[in-house]
Formats: structure tokens, sequence, C-alpha cells
């Protein structure tokens, strides 16, 4: 069992609300993708897609020490990755419905939707996903004002 099914299990037994399928397969989608010098900090699962109606894309979403990657394993053969890196995300929105909340993750190329997770555990992903942006964009920053000192 992978560090990133252990994360995404561990997630979906605190809040089995969020709708989620197939946990094991876009686990090992997203394993398949780590680098070596990645390290797993937080993952969840949520549907990729803005219809609340809609359960079947499922996705693993895992925050690296490094980028976001977003896997889905198709049905029959082959899978989706998104990685978003720090240099390409731009903001963050979180809303809360009745019964499942989603979030949106602003990137220079796309913007993400992620729906159907439990409304408890949206201030949780919210602190996750922006901390760690915070934190990666002004290690980014500085990176990139040495190369131009």
């Amino acid at each position: 069992m992978g560090e990133v099914y252990k994360k995404v299990l561990k997630f979906k037994l605190k809040y089995p609300r969020t709708i989620g399928w197939r946990l094991r397969q876009n686990s090992e989608v997203v394993e398949r993708h780590l680098n070596p010098d990645e390290k797993v900090l937080y993952a969840f699962v949520a549907q990729k897609n803005d219809n609340p109606l809609n359960f079947i894309e499922s996705a693993v979403v895992v925050l690296t020490n490094k980028r976001i990657l977003i896997g889905r394993k198709r049905v029959v053969i082959g899978y989706f990755l998104n990685s978003i890196t720090p240099d390409m995300f731009n903001d963050l929105e979180v809303t809360a419905g009745l019964f499942w909340g989603k979030v949106h993750i602003d990137t220079i190329k796309e913007y993400v939707t992620l729906s159907n997770i439990s409304n408890n555990a949206l201030t949780e992903i919210e602190t996750a996903i922006s901390s760690y942006m915070m934190k990666q964009k002004k290690e980014y920053g500085l990176r990139e004002k040495e190369k131009h000192n």
C-alpha cells in the first residue's frame, strides 16, 4: 500500500461524506509520477468537475513539497494527470453547499474545480493548500530574485 493511498484513505475515513471511488487506482496514478525527491504532504479525494450530479470523475489530489498533483485512472485504459506548480498557481476559492462543497484552483492555464467534498473537510483543505502555496511562492520568489542579482 503506497503512501498516497494511505493518506487518501485516512482522509476518506475522516470525511466519509466526500464522494470518491477507485481510490487505490487513482492513487497509483499519482504515485507513478512522484519524483524521487518529492514528499507527500497532504492528500484528499474529490470529483474533478463542476457538476454536483456527476459522481464518475473521482480524482486523488496530492500536495507534495514541489507541486499539486491530480490523478484520475480511466475505467478501461489510461489515466489523466494534472500538475500544478507554485509558479502556475493564481488563486483558491472554496464554496460550501447544502451537502457538499467545492474547491476552485485558478492557475495560469486552467480553472480546476474539485467538487463533492464534505463541507466539514473544506477548512482543512483550504488551510493545507493556502499555507503550502504561500510558502512555496515565497521560496520561488526568493529563488527568482537570486537569479536576477
